[in-house]
């Protein structure tokens, strides 16, 4: 590249991120509008307990948000409490009068080998249990979410499997065993990690008229975003060093299977919405050189959101609009239980 070209790419990038400045501040002051104009409409919530009744202007309360992200840290949970401990959550931390109560099944122990890979298990068991203990203690007896029936199981046709064969990690019919190795686990992780971070960030909106749950999900969501650079890190430092695993060219096949069930939304920079809103763990090529992927984001360095019907979309491993599928056979427990029809 000569002296002036490079001078014009430099030049062109820097109005690229003025422009995007200017779209950030642009939404901010839009958004900032909006709330003074609907301030004299909005009903103040005085109690922290969320009462799961939907209004008129509503589709869906903060309860049904907080329910939602419930289902998720259940998920979540099982997985973790399985390969760390053997067993699924107890029965203290899964009950509910709300939804139809199922257990969460087929998932084992994992025999770690690498003393930092258990470590990081056992950490984030800890932590996905208090999230969980955490939002059941947002509602009463009555109107706590009972745990949904999820399958972490290994069988060809399991949500495990049938995530692995749409990725090509395994042929047609072949069953792919996270529990099988260290490695094996993390591909596992991996598969919910990025997910739960989207799913908090596009939940947040929801939560904007209560400031106590909207700080308590970011804090969620921070967690879960450290969460997920420690199983890409993990990962791609595997990979780097033994590159036969192929993970990192795994990672990169898992999110191309993901962004297949999600659509292909408007995109939108300054919230951090895109058709393209999955990335592994591939090395990309900049003016600086060959960098990782460590963190996926788009141009402006924003963290992606999906909707609640996207995420649906990828743990009921389906791209059309359903009630059921994939990690959650019978479906999330809620009113938020609908994926988005986005074929």
């Amino acid at each position: 590249m000569t002296d002036s070209e490079q001078l014009i790419e430099t030049l062109d990038a820097r109005v690229r991120r003025r422009d995007s400045r200017r779209a950030f501040f642009t939404g901010v002051l839009g958004a900032a509008a909006g709330a003074t104009a609907l301030s004299g409409k909005a009903v103040a919530q005085t109690t922290p307990t969320p009462t799961p009744s939907p209004t008129a202007t509503a589709v869906f309360t903060e309860a049904d948000v907080l329910n939602f992200a419930l289902n998720l840290e259940y998920l979540e949970a099982n997985y973790y409490a399985f390969a760390v401990t053997g067993s699924g959550l107890a029965s203290a931390d899964i009950s509910g009068a709300v939804g139809t109560a199922g257990a969460a099944t087929g998932g084992r122990a994992v025999a770690f080998k690498d003393p930092l890979v258990a470590a990081y298990a056992k950490e984030i068991y800890q932590d996905e249990l208090a999230h969980v203990r955490f939002l059941r203690a947002q509602f009463t007896d009555t109107t706590r979410l009972a745990q949904p029936r999820i399958d972490l199981g290994t069988s060809p046709t399991g949500a495990f499997s049938t995530a692995a064969q749409a990725a090509g990690l395994v042929g047609a019919g072949v069953s792919f065993d996270p529990y099988a190795s260290d490695e094996a686990f993390l591909l596992g992780a991996y598969l919910f990690e990025d997910v739960g971070v989207t799913a908090y960030k596009g939940a947040a909106p929801a939560l904007l008229n209560n400031k106590l749950y909207l700080e308590a999900a970011a804090g969620i969501l921070a967690v879960e975003a450290y969460h997920a650079a420690i199983v890409r890190s993990t990962l791609y430092r595997k990979g780097i060093a033994t590159p036969s695993l192929q993970l990192i060219e795994a990672t990169t096949a898992i999110s191309k299977a993901r962004d297949t069930l999600d659509g292909k939304p408007t995109e939108d920079l300054v919230r951090g919405i895109g058709p393209v809103d999955d990335q592994g763990l591939a090395t990309t090529t900049t003016s600086d050189g060959t960098v990782s992927n460590i963190v996926p984001l788009n141009v402006n360095g924003i963290a992606f959101s999906r909707s609640p019907g996207q995420v649906l979309n990828i743990v009921y491993l389906n791209a059309a609009a359903t009630s059921s599928g994939g990690f959650f056979p019978a479906g999330v427990n809620g009113n938020i239980k609908t994926s988005a029809a986005s074929a």
